[in-house]
């Protein structure tokens, strides 16, 4: 098969973000205008590629991510399975290491390697990665579909890397993200390889 391409997208700022609140799947939050103004600059820089088909989650952040190619009438999914994490009860709540000791806590057991540990009321890496799978197959099943746009969540995100590219949960914190940043990888028909690391710079001001 030929290569597939497919680029990988975090949504674009929410007011959560900028305030430092948890947002996980339980909070349908929308972009605001920084975030609305990253969306533009990506289209802008992307809207040349023949993307066959674009995924997100179900939440809007995401659909509003990815509004210009939906307006191009490009076919378009989500699923449930890129939606972010769920933080529980920590939902909606703005989280700082001297207010919330058992977060933090929880973090540190995933980087020692527990990643079946999780906030009361949310949802482990070990869970997120086992609903994602079934879409990683529908990747891998789909070869008529040569060049992908994929728009998901900072955690999910770093999950599903570790899976495409074989590595322990215990080490998704080595993949970074910013809203509207862009990992591209390619999928050879039996393995996945990064092409471009976190690339930002559709998101600089014009001129710089």
């Amino acid at each position: 098969m030929s290569v597939k391409k497919i680029y990988l997208i975090r949504h674009g700022q929410t007011d959560f973000n900028v305030r430092g609140i948890v947002q996980g799947s339980g909070i349908d939050s929308s972009l605001n205008a920084t975030g609305h103004q990253q969306a533009g600059r990506f289209h802008a820089a992307y809207a040349h590629l023949p993307f066959d088909r674009v995924y997100t989650s179900v939440l809007r952040r995401t659909h509003q991510s990815v509004q210009g190619f939906l307006d191009q009438q490009l076919p378009h999914e989500q699923h449930v399975a890129l939606n972010e994490i769920s933080w529980g009860t920590r939902e909606g709540t703005r989280i700082s290491p001297e207010e919330d000791e058992e977060y933090y806590g929880v973090l540190r057991q995933w980087t020692a390697g527990n990643t079946a540990a999780r906030l009361p009321g949310g949802e482990s890496p070990d869970e997120v990665a086992a609903r994602q799978r079934p879409f990683i197959e529908l990747l891998k099943t789909r070869p008529a579909e040569e060049t992908v746009l994929v728009c998901m969540h900072g955690r999910a995100m770093r999950v599903l890397l570790c899976q495409l590219l074989n590595y322990p949960l215990r080490y998704m914190d080595a993949f970074d993200h910013r809203n509207l940043g862009l990992y591209q990888l390619h999928y050879s028909g039996s393995m996945f390889t990064v092409r471009s690391f976190l690339d930002v710079a559709h998101l600089q001001e014009p001129g710089q």
